[in-house]
């Protein structure tokens, strides 16, 4: 299976892309987790947000995988704990589906990119920096994964 998050912004922190990529490295098997960066259009004082906004949308709906099961990231979604998440991800891996999940930038969702989703999830009702935002994710897919292998990481 794979997972793709698609995510608003480039140029992250290098301790960002280290988190990252650890997490993503230690799946192995049957989970491959890839990144998909949308560039986070300029802000200025002057700057259309609402037309920067569709831009961004457009880019991320392009990166979507043909009949892959989209997931939106979004403080109103729902909440699910670790062992929801594991749930849901033997039901992915049993169905042989791929996986696109949506993060938004500063101003959340583009208006647009989460028309068709197809769940909405929240990681808190807390509002998180889009950057750490991937970090968190790519943690918890791992997590979920070594509580489906019997992995020791969850403990």
């Amino acid at each position: 299976m794979r997972i793709t998050l698609i995510s608003i912004g480039s140029r992250m922190p290098a301790w960002i892309e280290d988190g990252f990529r650890e997490y993503s490295r230690r799946l192995v098997q049957d989970v491959r987790l890839e990144l998909v960066e949308v560039p986070l259009g300029r802000r200025h004082k002057d700057t259309d947000i609402s037309r920067q906004q569709t831009k961004e949308a457009t880019q991320m709906l392009a990166a979507i995988g043909k009949g892959d099961l989209v997931i939106a990231m979004d403080v109103i979604g729902k909440l699910w704990s670790t062992k929801q998440l594991a749930d849901k991800m033997t039901g992915w891996l049993r169905s042989g589906c791929d996986i696109s999940l949506l993060v938004g930038g500063p101003e959340g969702l583009p208006r647009g990119s989460d028309d068709n989703v197809d769940f909405r999830w929240s990681l808190s009702p807390l509002t998180l920096p889009h950057t750490l935002v991937r970090i968190v994710i790519a943690e918890q897919i791992y997590r979920a994964w070594s509580i489906l292998h019997g992995h020791p990481y969850h403990k």
